[in-house]
Order: C-alpha cells, then sequence, then structure tokens
C-alpha cells in the first residue's frame, strides 16, 4: 500500500503524519505475534461498531466475546500515538490569575468540608482528574461524578464503574444539563451527610448555627477559641477535654451542625449546573465555556448540607500534553492556550482509530473522504469544501462536532488496568 503525503509517495502504512511530524510506528503484525500465538484471526470490537478482525474485514461471529488484552492493547496503542502527535505540538498551558487565589482558598475550604464531589469529564475522566487531588483530601469522604454521561457509550459507562468498584470510590454517573444522576447523586451526598451527623451526635458536640453564607470565616474563628477553652480547662484538670477528631481546630469547624460538601473540579466540566440541577433553581452562574465561576459561593442544600460552588482548578504547568489536547479537545481549557487546527487534526486522528464510530462519523458528516492519518490534510480538504480555506473555521467546526456529540457516543479513554 502506498500513500501520498505533501507530493511523496510512501510504501509503507506504518508512517502517519501529525501536524507537520512524521510519525513511524512498528508494524502490527510485530506486535501480534507477541499478545496472541492462536492460529484463528482474533477478534476486536471496536465500541459502537462492528466486530473486526486483524485484517481489518467483518468478522461473522457479530456478538464474539470481547477480548479485554486486544483491547487494553489497542488504547495504549493510541495513547502512545498521542504522546508523538503532541510532541511537535506548541505546548498547551493555561492557568488565569483568579486560579492561583483559587486553589490557595479551597485548600483552605478542604479543611473544613465533611464530603468532597469532585466532578470530571466522563469522556476523559483521567485527564480531568487535578494530580494533586488526592493529597489534597486525606481521608475525607469523597464522590466522583462522571458528568456528560451522555456523550460515552454503555461500555465506557460499564468499564469506569467497575474500575472505581475496584478503588472503592463512589461514583455517579450525570448529565448537569438535563439533570440526569442528581437523584442518585442528592441521595448519596444526603446518606453521607447523616452518617457524618449520626457521629456527632454520638460524641455530643454542639451543632453549629445556622448561618448565611459567607460567615465560615466567623465560625473559624469561634471555634478556635473554643479548641483554645477546652485545651486550657485540659491542662487544668489534666484529663483531655478535647474530641478525638477536633485536635486540629480548624477540622472542628465541621463537627458543628449542617454538613459541609465541596463541589470541586476542572473547569468547565459541569460544576455549576449540576448545582443549579440539585438545588432545582439557577443559583450558580454556568455557561459552556471554561472560567465563568470566578470565587466561592457557599449555598444551602435542604435542612442538612451546605455546598461549594468552587471555580476550576488546574495545575499551574501541565506536563502531560496528551491529557492538555484532551482537556483542549473537550473544551475543558482556555481556547487561548492551544491551536485549534491542531487540536482538530489530533482528534480527527483520534476519532479514526475508532473506524465504526470515528472515521465512518466523519465521513457522513463531511462527505469528505479521508483515511484518517492525517488530520491535517482533513481539515485543509474541510475548509476547501466549506469554508472558503479558512482551517481555523474549518477547525473549529469539527471541535464544535465533536463537543456536542455529532459523531456519537466517543470517550477518549478508558481506565487503566
Amino acid at each position: 500500500m502506498a500513500a501520498q503525503l505533501s507530493g511523496i509517495w510512501l510504501n509503507t502504512p506504518a508512517v502517519t503524519l501529525a501536524g507537520n511530524l512524521l510519525h513511524c510506528r512498528r508494524s502490527p503484525s510485530a506486535t501480534l505475534s507477541a499478545v496472541h500465538t492462536s492460529t484463528s484471526s482474533p477478534t476486536i470490537q471496536i465500541v459502537g461498531g462492528k466486530n473486526l478482525g486483524w485484517n481489518g474485514l467483518q468478522s461473522s461471529k457479530l456478538g464474539s466475546t470481547l477480548d479485554i488484552d486486544i483491547e487494553e492493547f489497542d488504547w495504549i496503542e493510541l495513547d502512545a500515538d498521542l504522546y508523538h502527535w503532541t510532541k511537535a505540538l506548541r505546548p498547551v498551558q493555561w492557568y488565569p490569575g483568579h486560579i492561583a487565589k483559587t486553589e490557595k482558598e479551597l485548600k483552605d475550604q478542604l479543611k473544613l468540608m465533611d464530603v468532597v464531589i469532585e466532578v470530571r469529564d466522563a469522556r476523559i475522566p483521567m485527564s480531568t482528574s487535578h494530580p494533586q487531588m488526592d493529597s489534597w483530601l486525606g481521608n475525607r469522604k469523597r464522590i466522583i461524578v462522571l458528568n456528560r454521561e451522555d456523550m460515552i457509550s454503555t461500555a465506557d459507562r460499564n468499564a469506569w464503574a467497575s474500575y472505581y468498584a475496584r478503588q472503592g470510590t463512589k461514583v455517579v454517573f450525570s448529565n448537569g444539563q438535563l439533570g440526569m444522576g442528581t437523584m442518585k447523586l442528592n441521595r448519596l451526598a444526603k446518606a453521607l451527610a447523616g452518617g457524618v451527623n449520626i457521629k456527632r451526635k454520638a460524641k455530643g458536640l454542639l451543632p453549629r448555627p445556622k448561618t448565611g453564607q459567607g460567615n465560615h470565616y466567623v465560625l473559624q474563628l469561634v471555634d478556635m477559641l473554643q479548641y483554645t477553652v477546652l485545651y486550657l480547662l485540659s491542662i487544668c484538670f489534666e484529663e483531655n477535654l478535647v474530641p478525638v477528631n477536633q485536635s486540629n481546630s480548624l477540622d472542628s469547624v465541621r463537627r458543628r451542625g449542617k454538613v459541609r460538601a465541596g463541589i470541586i473540579g476542572y473547569p468547565n466540566v459541569g460544576k455549576s449546573s449540576l448545582i443549579n440541577r440539585l438545588l432545582k433553581r439557577r443559583m450558580c452562574p454556568a455557561a459552556p465555556r471554561p472560567g465563568v465561576t470566578r470565587e466561592l459561593k457557599w449555598v444551602r442544600f435542604g435542612k442538612d448540607l451546605e455546598l461549594l460552588d468552587s471555580p476550576g482548578i488546574i495545575p499551574m504547568r501541565i506536563n502531560d500534553q496528551s491529557a492538555a489536547i484532551k482537556l483542549a479537545i473537550c473544551d475543558d481549557i482556555g481556547e487561548r492556550s492551544y491551536d485549534v487546527t491542531e487540536v482538530a487534526a489530533i482528534l480527527v486522528q483520534m476519532l479514526a482509530r475508532l473506524p465504526a464510530v470515528g472515521n465512518i462519523a466523519l465521513r457522513d458528516r463531511y462527505k469528505i473522504e479521508t483515511d484518517g492519518r492525517v488530520g491535517r490534510i482533513f481539515i485543509q480538504k474541510l475548509a476547501l469544501q466549506l469554508f472558503n480555506g479558512d482551517t481555523h473555521q474549518a477547525a473549529f467546526r469539527v471541535l464544535s462536532d465533536f463537543r456536542k456529540g455529532k459523531f456519537g457516543w466517543v470517550a477518549l479513554e478508558r481506565p487503566p488496568r
């Protein structure tokens, strides 16, 4: 098979072009002998599509069992290619000034929380997990919400649900725009809140007085004074009067009345929309772009729970550029941080690795034939066909269509094994 790239004929299918980068991949047949020794052709089931053998032909057994090892190998191969595709691109970095202030305030507020609700993008759960989140949360109860569940397949949902079940982490799939999953999150949050209240009552702790939004710093000062008094009395009477779990004065604030839950996550993953759906009214500003929420805001949820809406937080420097490209594709990072044409070209190449979902959808939607190897050429063809040669508009159209789910159920990540 031969391919013509920029006037040069290449007599090998193992050479691909990623933006301005020629990427030479190892032959799939060489890898196959290491992972599959059977004489029969193994079957791969592409999510949402047909079963394909290694020769690319449709298998006669459409309902054959999914080969987990081969499926994982495919995702590892895609991740490896994505790494090479991004090496030659300008690094994607985005860290608005308000995020640094927010991160400092949020880490202080995390000390006052009983439950943390971490919202991630269901299409890229790993890429929308802050690398320092585990160290920030410590032993606090956590619920992971995978938002935009309508944009991934049932197989993707099942894979992630099984992964988090093995981790012992509570997970809720949601669609913040339509309110799907909010009832389950409501029940789960209240159940965790009820457990905290039971423990509080068993220890005979005083309830936190009902307060409005914004005076949690006053409560912090009051609790520090209470802690100091108890500590001094403990010294006088030579008896520990401070509850075991209140040795940290800031930690004791969350033991006074309402349970506090923080909703945190990357920009534009749907935190504010989720809160509005939970409260059944618009309490927090929400829009389909990163950086709308700029300050921390406490809102009441029923009699026993207070929710903290927070701006999106993201690392100051994104070392994993494969993750950064996925953030750009899913609109979870500011548009000024990346080249739209480069990101759209990589998206085309990623979609083409899922033939029945991506490549066919591209051809049917834009009426452009492509083998999907060279995303930049596809963008150029689309620009000539629909946008008078404007590649920026063509690239933005492809990204916009993906974000709206026009290509079907497409997840860009699968759980690690």
